[in-house]
């Protein structure tokens, strides 16, 4: 019979210069303390089952990313652990991370120098409502800061648009990797664009940002909210007749090496992106130093000054869940910011822009964001339909989510 490490490292076998955890699951056989002869055990503390290393076996870095794991039974019971298809972009994400690391510090190549912690977030329990009825941001990363505090990880990777504009006490968000592209995809199996898909056809999202854009711009359109899952789940769903169309982040869809399922790509003043669209963040403790300059040293300045600027903006709307909200900033052909903004109510029958200009610097495009969302919420004015649903996310105090 395997050990739970063999099984353990059989499962991830394809992961190079690291190995892989899990936390948020207990072990079926938690009262079991013995591990392998490699000096391995799993314990169980706070619903948590960690595979705890000896000294000399530690990993330097271990990355906290989301997902969910399956046990892994045999003829004599639990044997390790399996990962369910559910959250590749999150593992891919963390790959790329993990792959960045190495290739800024060459000792960190060392075999399991760096392990993927896979962790289960409340976004990943509960797949059956819609996300705006379970919560706003803070779903796919309240239990991996809570790892991060606790010192079960190391770093936190978040897809930054999941990430609230406030930071868990103690930590800080000091790397982004270089942002993909922004643009959303356009899938459909039997039309080439949006403008050609015949009345009354259904589009799926879970994305309230989408919608309210759409349903602007296509009314005779249909939308299916909850269009939930991960790309393959949507894909399939569509490949099935349940909708005739989808919008996917085109960033994601590129982490996954899936382009090829693209229709088109929808410009920017067709469909303005989620605030932090592509782009990755990188979370550690504020008293870490160790692992602050280890994200230093992979830091995009550009992106992180970008998404500073969209997150100035949002913070300032208090955006929510319930909330259609989209912004984007970018350095022009001058080395200026360009930065667009947008809040609209769900049904898209009332969408609000504008745009600023200003120096590519942190100071002045943080005010960019905070100028553009005092405008927006005066333009909104009380009792209209785009200001009941930012007066609605005021009252939750959650924040913006887009998938």
């Amino acid at each position: 019979m395997p050990t739970v490490n063999q099984a353990h490292f059989r499962i991830n076998s394809n992961l190079t210069a690291a190995s892989v955890s899990a936390l948020g699951f207990s072990s079926p056989n938690s009262g079991n303390s013995s591990a392998s002869s490699r000096g391995s055990s799993f314990v169980t503390r706070a619903s948590v089952a960690v595979e705890e290393k000896t000294e000399t076996e530690a990993a330097s870095i271990r990355i906290g990313t989301r997902g969910r794991l399956s046990f892994l039974f045999g003829r004599f019971g639990f044997v390790g652990f399996g990962f369910l298809d559910d959250s590749p972009l999150a593992l891919a994400q963390a790959h790329e991370t993990r792959d960045k690391l190495i290739e800024s510090h060459p000792e960190l190549a060392e075999e399991g120098a760096i392990r993927i912690v896979i962790i289960k977030t409340t976004g990943d329990k509960i797949l059956s409502q819609p996300l705006a009825d379970i919560g706003g941001k803070g779903l796919f990363t309240k239990e991996i800061d809570e790892a991060l505090l606790n010192g079960d990880i190391d770093i936190a990777v978040h897809s930054l648009k999941d990430v609230p504009t406030y930071l868990p006490k103690k930590t800080i968000l000091p790397c982004n990797l270089p942002r993909e592209d922004v643009r959303d995809a356009f899938i459909c199996l039997s039309a080439s664009s949006l403008a050609q898909l015949p009345e009354g056809s259904i589009v799926g999202t879970a994305s309230l940002r989408r919608k309210s854009q759409l349903l602007n711009r296509c009314p005779s359109l249909k939308v299916l909210e909850n269009f939930r899952g991960n790309v393959r789940t949507r894909l399939r769903k569509l490949n099935e007749g349940v909708v005739q169309a989808t919008l996917l982040a085109l960033a994601g869809l590129k982490r996954l090496n899936m382009t090829e399922k693209v229709t088109c790509v929808l410009s920017i003043d067709d469909m303005l992106p989620a605030v932090a669209q592509g782009a990755i963040g990188i979370a550690c403790r504020s008293d870490d130093e160790k692992m602050a300059t280890y994200l230093a040293s992979l830091n995009h300045e550009e992106t992180r000054l970008a998404v500073a600027c969209e997150r100035a903006f949002l913070e300032k709307l208090e955006g929510s869940c319930r909330t259609p909200i989209a912004g984007y900033a970018r350095r022009d052909e001058d080395g200026n910011c360009i930065f667009k903004a947008l809040v609209a109510s769900p049904d898209g029958s009332q969408v609000l822009e504008t745009t600023r200009r200003g120096p590519y610097a942190f100071d002045d495009m943080i005010n960019m964001g905070v100028d553009a969302g005092e405008e927006l919420l005066s333009r909104a004015g009380p009792g209209s339909s785009t200001d009941k649903s930012l007066s609605d996310k005021q009252r939750e105090q959650s924040e913006s989510f887009d998938l």
